[in-house]
């Protein structure tokens, strides 16, 4: 399973470098962050995109293990993403972590959180979290990227509510996802 991080690295003590300048062979090594519970189009189109513009992506699941109520567990999470990706293998890492997004990218060296935005509604959020981690972590810089026209309206959230009352989903998750996702609603009903 080349290309997922299997072990957590939560614990892991990194050497006092600059975050991002030693992961990536020309030190450009990018985080983008979300649930991913499932991963959809949009989001394989905001990688997909990342990689072009940075040397090493690391996808991260984030989760909060006394609160999160996921569909999928984090280890799922992170196989479908390895599975909807294979075209980058080596290029990228597919995590899970918990804890302060800007603690968990100066453990694994990166420099720059990716973050997608679908509409204006969204910057607003994305904007107060950007400036909460450059107050963390002035090191950690946030490059956003724009959504896909085909994905503005696309969300885990709302692939998961119109699958639940029988919706196609089919146009909205990645074929290596839509099986795996049809079975866990099969069993919840």
């Amino acid at each position: 399973m080349a290309g997922v991080r299997k072990k957590k690295v939560q614990g892991k003590k990194t050497a006092s470098r600059r975050p991002g300048t030693s992961s990536a062979p020309d030190g450009r090594m990018a985080i983008y962050p979300g649930s991913f519970d499932p991963i959809t189009k949009g989001h394989v189109d905001i990688i997909r995109r990342a990689c072009n513009v940075f040397s090493q992506v690391t996808v991260a699941v984030a989760y909060n293990p006394n609160k999160d109520e996921a569909m999928f567990s984090p280890d799922e999470r992170v196989q479908m993403i390895h599975d909807a990706l294979p075209e980058l293998k080596g290029r990228l890492i597919a995590d899970s972590f918990t804890g302060l997004l800007v603690d968990y990218a100066r453990r694994i060296d990166a420099g720059v959180l990716v973050r997608g935005l679908r509409a204006v509604s969204d910057f607003e959020y994305e904007f107060q979290m950007t400036m909460m981690n450059r107050h963390l972590c002035p090191d950690v810089e946030t490059v956003f990227l724009m959504a896909g026209e085909q994905h503005f309206y696309t969300s885990s959230r709302l692939v998961k509510e119109v699958a639940t009352f029988g919706g196609d989903v089919t146009n909205f998750v990645p074929p290596e996802v839509l099986d795996r996702f049809h079975k866990r609603l099969k069993n919840k009903r």
